[in-house]
Protein backbone atom coordinates (compact mmCIF):
# COMPACT_ATOMS: atom_id res chain seq x y z
CA UNK A 1 0.00 0.00 0.00
CA UNK A 2 0.82 3.47 -0.37
CA UNK A 3 1.36 6.04 1.87
CA UNK A 4 -1.70 7.86 0.12
CA UNK A 5 -4.20 4.94 0.63
CA UNK A 6 -3.31 4.10 4.02
CA UNK A 7 -4.24 7.52 4.98
CA UNK A 8 -7.24 7.44 3.00
CA UNK A 9 -8.15 4.42 4.47
CA UNK A 10 -7.85 5.66 7.65
CA UNK A 11 -9.92 8.95 7.25
CA UNK A 12 -12.75 6.35 5.55
CA UNK A 13 -12.29 4.13 8.82
CA UNK A 14 -12.83 6.65 10.84
CA UNK A 15 -15.40 8.37 9.17
CA UNK A 16 -17.09 5.60 8.56
CA UNK A 17 -16.89 4.36 12.63
CA UNK A 18 -18.19 8.08 12.94
CA UNK A 19 -21.28 7.39 10.99
CA UNK A 20 -21.60 3.73 12.38
CA UNK A 21 -22.01 4.92 15.66
CA UNK A 22 -24.43 7.53 15.00
CA UNK A 23 -27.00 6.38 12.25
CA UNK A 24 -25.02 3.53 10.32
CA UNK A 25 -23.25 3.48 6.52
CA UNK A 26 -20.08 3.64 7.66
CA UNK A 27 -19.02 0.83 4.74
CA UNK A 28 -20.27 4.32 2.41
CA UNK A 29 -16.64 5.35 3.30
CA UNK A 30 -13.98 2.75 3.26
CA UNK A 31 -15.89 0.54 0.41
CA UNK A 32 -15.14 3.04 -2.39
CA UNK A 33 -11.71 3.95 -1.20
CA UNK A 34 -10.46 -0.04 -1.72
CA UNK A 35 -12.46 -0.21 -5.13
CA UNK A 36 -10.59 3.19 -6.37
CA UNK A 37 -6.87 1.73 -5.42
CA UNK A 38 -7.63 -1.17 -7.44
CA UNK A 39 -9.01 -3.82 -5.10
CA UNK A 40 -12.33 -6.25 -6.69
CA UNK A 41 -15.30 -5.16 -5.62
CA UNK A 42 -16.03 -8.54 -3.62
CA UNK A 43 -12.65 -8.07 -1.83
CA UNK A 44 -13.34 -4.76 -0.89
CA UNK A 45 -16.89 -6.16 0.37
CA UNK A 46 -15.84 -8.78 2.15
CA UNK A 47 -12.46 -6.56 4.15
CA UNK A 48 -14.47 -3.43 4.31
CA UNK A 49 -17.18 -5.98 6.40
CA UNK A 50 -13.82 -6.78 8.36
CA UNK A 51 -13.40 -3.58 9.05
CA UNK A 52 -16.06 -2.93 10.75
CA UNK A 53 -16.91 -5.96 12.67
CA UNK A 54 -14.53 -4.77 16.05
CA UNK A 55 -17.26 -1.54 16.64
CA UNK A 56 -20.15 -4.18 15.89
CA UNK A 57 -19.32 -6.36 18.98
CA UNK A 58 -18.28 -3.27 20.69
CA UNK A 59 -21.71 -2.13 20.46
CA UNK A 60 -22.88 -5.57 21.47
CA UNK A 61 -20.88 -5.51 24.63
CA UNK A 62 -22.04 -2.48 25.67
CA UNK A 63 -26.09 -3.54 25.18
CA UNK A 64 -25.10 -6.71 27.69
CA UNK A 65 -26.71 -5.34 30.71
CA UNK A 66 -29.86 -5.56 28.40
CA UNK A 67 -29.77 -8.58 27.15
CA UNK A 68 -27.52 -10.97 29.31
CA UNK A 69 -31.36 -11.64 31.37
CA UNK A 70 -32.76 -12.33 27.84
CA UNK A 71 -30.79 -14.40 26.01
CA UNK A 72 -33.43 -17.60 25.96
CA UNK A 73 -36.07 -15.43 24.12
CA UNK A 74 -32.89 -13.92 22.00
CA UNK A 75 -31.66 -17.20 20.64
CA UNK A 76 -34.53 -17.67 18.20
CA UNK A 77 -33.05 -14.14 16.69
CA UNK A 78 -29.16 -15.02 17.16
CA UNK A 79 -30.01 -18.36 15.20
CA UNK A 80 -31.63 -15.93 12.59
CA UNK A 81 -28.80 -13.25 12.22
CA UNK A 82 -26.10 -16.87 12.07
CA UNK A 83 -28.00 -18.40 9.44
CA UNK A 84 -28.89 -15.20 6.94
CA UNK A 85 -24.94 -14.21 7.88
CA UNK A 86 -23.33 -17.87 5.90
CA UNK A 87 -26.79 -17.70 3.26
CA UNK A 88 -25.48 -14.27 2.35
CA UNK A 89 -21.97 -14.92 2.34
CA UNK A 90 -21.84 -18.12 0.13
CA UNK A 91 -24.13 -16.20 -2.27
CA UNK A 92 -21.91 -13.48 -2.63
CA UNK A 93 -18.80 -16.41 -2.53
CA UNK A 94 -20.64 -17.80 -5.05
CA UNK A 95 -21.21 -15.01 -7.65
CA UNK A 96 -17.80 -14.26 -7.60
CA UNK A 97 -16.89 -10.63 -8.73
CA UNK A 98 -18.04 -10.47 -11.85
CA UNK A 99 -21.58 -11.49 -10.96
CA UNK A 100 -20.87 -8.75 -7.60
CA UNK A 101 -19.79 -6.07 -9.27
CA UNK A 102 -23.17 -4.99 -11.60
CA UNK A 103 -25.71 -5.49 -8.33
CA UNK A 104 -23.19 -2.87 -6.31
CA UNK A 105 -24.91 0.54 -7.98
CA UNK A 106 -28.24 -1.28 -7.22
CA UNK A 107 -26.77 -2.16 -3.75
CA UNK A 108 -25.93 1.23 -2.72
CA UNK A 109 -28.77 3.05 -4.12
CA UNK A 110 -31.01 0.35 -2.15
CA UNK A 111 -28.72 1.29 1.36
CA UNK A 112 -29.15 4.80 0.24
CA UNK A 113 -32.59 4.89 0.04
CA UNK A 114 -32.80 2.89 3.19
CA UNK A 115 -31.31 5.33 4.99
CA UNK A 116 -33.35 8.58 3.38
CA UNK A 117 -36.74 7.19 4.25
CA UNK A 118 -35.55 5.62 7.67
CA UNK A 119 -38.01 8.03 9.42
CA UNK A 120 -40.83 6.84 7.30
CA UNK A 121 -40.09 3.63 7.95
CA UNK A 122 -40.01 3.38 11.48
CA UNK A 123 -43.64 5.87 11.40
CA UNK A 124 -45.22 3.63 9.05
CA UNK A 125 -43.69 0.53 11.06
CA UNK A 126 -45.21 1.98 14.48
CA UNK A 127 -48.77 2.91 12.30
CA UNK A 128 -48.66 -0.68 11.16
CA UNK A 129 -48.36 -2.05 14.61
CA UNK A 130 -50.67 -0.16 16.32
CA UNK A 131 -53.22 -1.23 13.75
CA UNK A 132 -52.73 -4.69 15.27
CA UNK A 133 -52.58 -5.64 11.31
CA UNK A 134 -53.08 -9.36 10.78
CA UNK A 135 -50.07 -11.95 10.33
CA UNK A 136 -47.93 -8.50 11.13
CA UNK A 137 -45.36 -10.77 12.90
CA UNK A 138 -45.21 -13.51 10.85
CA UNK A 139 -44.04 -10.93 7.68
CA UNK A 140 -41.81 -9.46 10.40
CA UNK A 141 -40.17 -13.11 11.10
CA UNK A 142 -39.93 -13.47 7.26
CA UNK A 143 -38.30 -9.61 6.51
CA UNK A 144 -36.16 -10.17 9.00
CA UNK A 145 -34.69 -13.23 7.52
CA UNK A 146 -34.24 -11.82 4.39
CA UNK A 147 -32.62 -8.61 5.95
CA UNK A 148 -30.06 -10.86 7.66
CA UNK A 149 -29.33 -12.93 4.29
CA UNK A 150 -28.36 -9.34 2.72
CA UNK A 151 -26.42 -8.36 5.66
CA UNK A 152 -24.01 -11.46 5.00
CA UNK A 153 -23.87 -10.30 1.33
CA UNK A 154 -23.75 -6.65 1.70
CA UNK A 155 -25.05 -4.95 4.93
CA UNK A 156 -25.72 -1.36 4.28
CA UNK A 157 -28.47 -0.45 5.57
CA UNK A 158 -29.06 -3.86 7.59
CA UNK A 159 -29.40 -1.91 11.22
CA UNK A 160 -32.79 0.11 10.14
CA UNK A 161 -34.37 -3.11 7.92
CA UNK A 162 -33.93 -4.63 11.21
CA UNK A 163 -35.24 -2.84 13.73
CA UNK A 164 -38.18 -1.84 11.32
CA UNK A 165 -39.21 -5.53 11.92
CA UNK A 166 -38.22 -6.21 15.34
CA UNK A 167 -40.49 -2.82 16.29
CA UNK A 168 -43.31 -5.11 15.47
CA UNK A 169 -41.97 -8.20 17.14
CA UNK A 170 -40.99 -6.13 20.23
CA UNK A 171 -44.41 -4.26 20.05
CA UNK A 172 -42.88 -0.88 20.47
CA UNK A 173 -40.15 -1.31 23.17
CA UNK A 174 -37.33 0.39 20.98
CA UNK A 175 -34.39 -0.12 23.57
CA UNK A 176 -35.77 -3.89 24.14
CA UNK A 177 -35.53 -3.87 19.96
CA UNK A 178 -32.43 -2.38 19.56
CA UNK A 179 -30.06 -4.41 21.68
CA UNK A 180 -31.48 -7.41 20.12
CA UNK A 181 -30.68 -5.64 16.62
CA UNK A 182 -27.49 -5.40 17.43
CA UNK A 183 -26.79 -8.90 18.03
CA UNK A 184 -28.25 -10.21 14.92
CA UNK A 185 -26.58 -7.73 12.96
CA UNK A 186 -23.24 -8.21 14.83
CA UNK A 187 -23.74 -12.43 14.14
CA UNK A 188 -24.61 -12.12 10.54
CA UNK A 189 -21.44 -10.06 9.47
CA UNK A 190 -19.20 -11.95 11.88
CA UNK A 191 -20.41 -14.85 10.59
CA UNK A 192 -19.99 -13.79 6.97
CA UNK A 193 -16.59 -12.39 7.52
CA UNK A 194 -15.59 -15.82 9.10
CA UNK A 195 -16.49 -17.35 5.95
CA UNK A 196 -14.69 -14.32 3.86
CA UNK A 197 -11.74 -15.04 5.50
CA UNK A 198 -11.85 -18.87 4.88
CA UNK A 199 -12.62 -17.97 1.19
CA UNK A 200 -9.60 -15.96 1.03
CA UNK A 201 -11.30 -12.27 -0.10
CA UNK A 202 -9.59 -10.14 2.93
CA UNK A 203 -6.74 -8.04 2.36
CA UNK A 204 -5.12 -7.57 5.31
CA UNK A 205 -3.12 -4.24 5.29
CA UNK A 206 -6.51 -2.86 4.36
CA UNK A 207 -8.88 -4.13 6.74
CA UNK A 208 -6.50 -3.69 9.39
CA UNK A 209 -5.90 -0.02 8.83
CA UNK A 210 -9.80 0.26 8.33
CA UNK A 211 -10.52 -1.29 12.05
CA UNK A 212 -7.71 1.21 13.74
CA UNK A 213 -9.69 4.15 11.94
CA UNK A 214 -12.92 2.57 12.69
CA UNK A 215 -12.12 2.09 16.79
CA UNK A 216 -11.17 6.07 16.73
CA UNK A 217 -14.20 6.78 14.82
CA UNK A 218 -16.24 4.90 16.86
CA UNK A 219 -14.90 6.26 19.79
CA UNK A 220 -15.35 9.81 18.73
CA UNK A 221 -18.53 9.43 17.19
CA UNK A 222 -20.09 8.69 20.84
CA UNK A 223 -18.91 12.61 21.24
CA UNK A 224 -20.91 13.45 18.06
CA UNK A 225 -24.29 11.59 19.09
CA UNK A 226 -24.29 14.03 21.95
CA UNK A 227 -23.60 17.10 20.27
CA UNK A 228 -24.59 16.63 16.60
CA UNK A 229 -28.13 15.91 15.75
CA UNK A 230 -28.65 12.73 14.11
CA UNK A 231 -29.80 13.64 11.53
CA UNK A 232 -27.21 15.82 9.71
CA UNK A 233 -25.04 12.89 10.58
CA UNK A 234 -27.70 10.72 8.34
CA UNK A 235 -28.03 13.66 5.80
CA UNK A 236 -23.87 13.22 5.14
CA UNK A 237 -24.24 9.22 4.92
CA UNK A 238 -27.63 10.10 2.38
CA UNK A 239 -25.25 11.74 0.41
CA UNK A 240 -22.08 9.83 0.18
CA UNK A 241 -24.44 6.84 -0.88
CA UNK A 242 -26.16 9.33 -3.71
CA UNK A 243 -22.96 10.17 -4.91
CA UNK A 244 -21.71 6.85 -4.99
CA UNK A 245 -24.33 5.34 -6.68
CA UNK A 246 -24.43 7.75 -9.63
CA UNK A 247 -20.69 6.98 -9.89
CA UNK A 248 -20.72 2.94 -9.99
CA UNK A 249 -24.02 3.40 -12.36
CA UNK A 250 -21.72 5.39 -14.74
CA UNK A 251 -19.14 2.88 -14.41
CA UNK A 252 -21.14 0.62 -15.35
Amino acid sequence: MTWLEIILLALAGFAGGVANAVAGGGSFFSFPVMVAFGMSTLDANATTAVGFVPGSLATTAAYWQDTRHRLREILPFALVGIAGGVIGALLLIGIGDEGFRPTVPWLLALATLIFALSGWIKSYIARFTRQGARHAKTIAYVLMGIAAIYGGFFGAGLGIMVLATLAVIEEGDFHRANATKNILCMLAQATAVVLFIWGGLVHWPQALVTIAGAIFGGYFGIVVARKVPEIWVRIVVVAVGAVLSAVFFLRG
